[in-house]
């Protein structure tokens, strides 16, 4: 039986959130996921207790909170498809907002209130400035940044009327495996480009797609900061521990290793660090997509003492390679 603290991770059988329930549980505490499966795998989850079902079900999760009494709620359960918002705006905002609420109106209810969302660097729109900070204009573009920014708000709202203790958490672009390749994405449709080019180099994608090459950026296409999923979740046990210390909450922090890299140079290290060719297939640049997204994380290292284990991108594609060649080797099965 699980006797450590618990911690209801929603969301906790998907990419990020499977890789949080591992950490928590390897540091001690005992996660409860709460996932409907539309996009997790539940054997992700392995090591948890897996309730499966929407967290905007307010009994379920009001059971929930109830019989396990956790320390923290985590939040990764949205939907995060740029372009799939764009064309089905109401789906993200019922899924992204309308359950969030439900979620934390549940929480207050059962008198739980110490809260962690998984945010996201979209919040911010197309850059004013690099790198961008937590003062940046928050001005989205999408309906994925606008529903995510939303949900901030309502927190500081909840916080202000209620009592709730947050924290939000800005992701630039997460990418890698768990180091021992027993956990990486699974997205369907797959849309990071990342896995994309590594699913080129294990031959299941003829070539991969390079959208600009004519951007204001020394190669001419897009540069973005890419963060380890283990650096995203060790930046989570560390919020989750300020907010179980007492400490200041309520507050945003960026995840990002403060330096980006270009499409170019992501199929470059790819190469070396798998020895396959990538075919590469030159399109249009894509509307709205800025040339430059890169962090300025000072305040997570400054408040959180967050120290990003994983920043080299040779050993980010390094260890989503070894995931690559797990999935290719379990679908020639």
């Amino acid at each position: 039986m699980d006797t450590g603290p618990s911690v209801v991770v929603a969301g906790g059988a998907g990419y990020i959130g499977s890789h949080m329930v591992r950490m928590l549980r390897d540091s001690g505490y005992h996660p409860i996921v709460i996932d409907n499966l539309a996009t997790g795998h539940a054997d992700a989850a392995t090591g948890a207790t897996l309730k499966v079902g929407d967290i905007g079900d307010r009994d379920l999760v009001a059971a929930v909170l109830r019989k396990y009494r956790p320390r923290c709620v985590m939040h990764f359960a949205a939907s995060s498809l740029v372009g799939e918002s764009v064309a089905h705006p109401g789906r993200y905002w019922q899924n992204n907002l309308v359950q969030a609420l439900a979620l934390l109106e549940t929480m207050l209810q059962e008198d739980v209130r110490q809260f962690i969302f998984s945010s996201t660097a979209a919040v911010y729109g197309a850059p004013v400035h690099v790198p961008m900070d937590e003062g940046h204009p928050r001005q989205p573009i999408n309906p994925y940044g606008r529903s995510k920014l939303a949900v901030e708000h309502a927190m500081e709202d909840f916080s202000l009327a209620h009592g709730l203790r947050a924290t939000s958490l800005r992701y630039f672009n997460a990418a890698g495996a768990h180091p021992d390749a027993s956990l990486g994405e699974r997205h369907e449709p797959e849309t990071h480009l990342i896995p994309l080019v590594l699913q080129v180099a294990s031959g299941r994608r003829p070539h991969i797609a390079r959208y600009g090459t004519g951007h204001g950026t020394p190669d001419g296409s897009c540069v973005r900061d890419y963060v380890h999923v283990q650096d995203i979740c060790a930046a989570h046990l560390l919020a989750l521990r300020r907010l179980e210390a007492g400490g200041a909450c309520n507050l945003a922090y960026n995840l990002g290793n403060g330096q980006g890299h270009s499409v170019t140079q992501v199929i470059e290290t790819a190469r070396r660090v798998t020895g396959h060719p990538i075919p590469v297939r030159d399109e249009p640049a894509r509307a709205g997509d800025p040339p430059v997204l890169v962090a300025d994380a000072a305040r997570a290292r400054d408040d959180l003492g967050w120290v990003p284990r994983y920043q080299d991108l040779d050993t980010i594609i390094h260890h989503a390679w070894q995931w690559e060649q797990r999935m290719r080797g379990a679908a020639a099965a």
